[in-house]
């Protein structure tokens, strides 16, 4: 049988429903100003469904992200913050690793605005060094293109730690990228330094045909999708907010049979993304060991 890691699951949505707030583009980065102590009791609830992974609350604290808001000058802060609450689960459960989220730049799916390399690089190694000294692993994650795989990689691993690449593929279509371009040519790029390459916040449905192109390759492989219906339009816009998005009816069981499937096809690495909860982490957890596998 084999070792899975098992991830935790979505913290934004999970933050935003805990906390019953009116949802800002700024998303968890606001409900983690708000309400101090949520983030690390999330981080606790994925640990106690079995998980072996806190994700850092860093997805979206980039300087793009916080500019013009009464945050702008608070970027330290906020990064130091989201490890803290992470650390301080890890201390509270005892065992778990870390593993520093680095998100998109200017706006998730949007492979369209995401900035030029020699913007985009530094950007990515800032943020990748500030939290480094409290993280396993960093994670690049729902990348949506070539070009933002390239610089999220090369940003990250500048930090010194191990690097994960986690991409977000086309919902009726798993062989490509959200930018258009085809999954196999992640493969060359994560070849060049990265210690794992997953797929993220997409359909589950799309996630077997991207693993069937991903196991192809020398690295690890993993995903974690999420729940919604679709990435709607309006989400596309500029400074969206996760209102525009709709929860699909997606039971921990099906979840669970999901993400089975995928270890079946080669994946050592899962969880869950936005509206995947502690729930379903539960219900993956006792479904790998029902398998024969062992969670580490």
């Amino acid at each position: 049988m084999t070792d899975i890691t098992l991830l935790d699951g979505g913290m934004g949505q999970e933050l935003v429903r805990r906390a019953g707030d009116a949802p800002t583009n700024l998303w968890s980065t606001q409900v983690m100003i708000d309400h101090p102590g949520l983030v690390q009791q999330i981080h606790a609830d994925y640990f106690a469904a079995g998980a072996t992974v806190a994700t850092t609350n860093t997805y979206a604290v980039h300087h793009d992200r916080l500019k013009g808001t009464a945050f702008e000058d608070q970027f330290d802060t906020l990064l130091s913050a989201a490890v803290a609450e992470a650390q301080a689960a890890v201390a509270a459960h005892g065992s778990g690793r870390i593993v520093g989220s680095l998100g998109p730049l200017i706006a998730s799916f949007r492979p369209d605005v995401h900035p030029a390399y020699d913007i985009a690089k530094p950007l990515y190694a800032e943020v990748a060094q500030k939290i480094a000294p409290a993280c396993d692993i960093i994670i690049c994650e729902t990348v949506a293109s070539l070009a933002h795989a390239r610089a999220a990689m090369d940003g990250a691993l500048e930090a010194g730690k191990p690097v994960w690449l986690s991409i977000t593929v086309d919902d009726t279509d798993g062989t490509r990228l959200r930018s258009g371009e085809p999954v196999g040519g992640i493969l060359p790029i994560a070849s060049e330094g990265a210690a794992a390459i997953l797929v993220n916040c997409s359909a589950p449905e799309a996630i077997h045909a991207s693993l069937a192109i991903l196991s192809r390759g020398s690295l690890p492989c993993g995903a974690y999708a999420n729940g919604f219906e679709k990435i709607s339009a309006d989400f596309l816009k500029d400074k969206p907010t996760v209102d525009a998005l709709t929860s699909r009816d997606l039971s921990p069981a099906d979840y669970a049979a999901h993400a089975m499937r995928w270890i079946d096809a080669g994946a050592t690495i899962v969880g869950g993304c936005c509206e995947v909860g502690p729930a379903h982490i539960r219900a993956l957890a006792q479904a790998i060991t029902d398998a024969g596998h062992t969670i580490v």
